[in-house]
């Protein structure tokens, strides 16, 4: 999608200018597993109009490939609106007959899900429709073209359908995927979680479960036993799309072949550059400067400070 959000902090209803911005969750951790070095690929529908292009031109220039997107010249690319209100934000989505929304089991060639080594996918798509979410069946659950790792993130969007239907396909999503992102809070809303401990109990057979709770920090369960590491303390200027960051920087641990602390370490920190941003995109720092942050030998990790670049 594209986002549209106040540049000056203003709210919609008291701003003459607002940038216009690339968003979205599973392109979000492309561009942020691109930016840290893995070869990546979007894919997904647009409108056949200039947002649908910029996207496109987006994705391109951030080094994921995006040229199997499927351009969809009857349906309108999806839009959101980032509404300023002080310290937090609302956020109104217009993708109600949009292209993403027309995805469906047909798109799996596109894919090629049998040639990944790993496919991330979000709880955010099999709201979208009945045939984005017969999509996530066939490639979570069914297996359809089997192969690489089921990477999937909760994602809960309570504007997109309620919480009893959410938490039941949700949950079937999430205990057919091999590692799974979900946060404390959307966890307590879904499935009457209180801690990590509980959303482990309904999730026993997931690989790689990752719990996190906001600026607390972020649990990890998995072969090797039970990982906390805290989050970093940064100046929060804008929370949506800091999750995506650190799912970007867990998941780059993982392909690295990296121990529970040292992927929730880099993925804290891609977390905390983007928090410092109104956008779901901001400007990063070179990806040498980012692992190196998230080295063992780094110093104190609760003193270690992230600067804006």
């Amino acid at each position: 999608m594209v986002l549209l959000a106040p540049d000056h902090g203003l709210p919609l209803r008291n701003t003459f200018d607002v940038g216009l911005y690339i968003a979205g969750a599973e392109s979000n951790v492309a561009r942020g597993l691109a930016h840290l070095g893995h070869e990546t690929e979007w894919f997904g529908r647009v409108g056949k109009d200039p947002f649908g292009e910029r996207i496109s031109d987006f994705l391109s220039e951030s080094h994921v490939y995006a040229s199997n997107v499927i351009v969809d010249d009857s349906r309108p690319t999806g839009v959101y609106f980032k509404d300023h209100r002080g310290e937090r934000s609302t956020i109104y989505y217009y993708r109600l007959g949009s292209a993403a929304s027309a995805l469906c089991r047909t798109d799996l060639g596109g894919l090629h899900v049998d040639q990944r080594r790993l496919v991330h996918l979000s709880g955010i798509t099999p709201a979208l429709s009945p045939s984005c979410d017969d999509l996530l069946q066939a490639i979570v659950v069914e297996r359809e073209q089997g192969g690489a790792v089921i990477s999937f993130d909760v994602n809960y969007r309570p504007t997109l359908w309620n919480a009893d239907t959410a938490g039941r396909r949700l949950l079937e999503l999430a205990r057919s995927a091999d590692i799974v992102f979900v946060g404390r809070d959307e966890a307590a809303v879904l499935w009457s979680t209180a801690n990590a401990e509980d959303v482990r109990r309904i999730l026993p057979d997931v690989p790689e479960l990752v719990v996190k709770d906001a600026h607390v920090g972020a649990t990890h369960f998995g072969g090797a036993g039970t990982t906390f590491v805290p989050a970093l303390k940064v100046s929060v200027v804008e929370p949506v799309g800091a999750g995506d960051a650190f799912a970007a920087g867990v998941l780059s641990g993982w392909l690295r072949g990296w121990d529970a602390t040292r992927s929730l370490q880099l993925g804290h920190i891609m977390a905390g550059f983007t928090l410092q941003h109104v956008s779901d995109l901001p400007v990063l720092p070179e990806a040498a400067v980012i692992l190196s942050l998230a080295q063992p030998s780094s110093g104190e990790w609760g003193d270690l400070e992230l600067g804006l670049p």
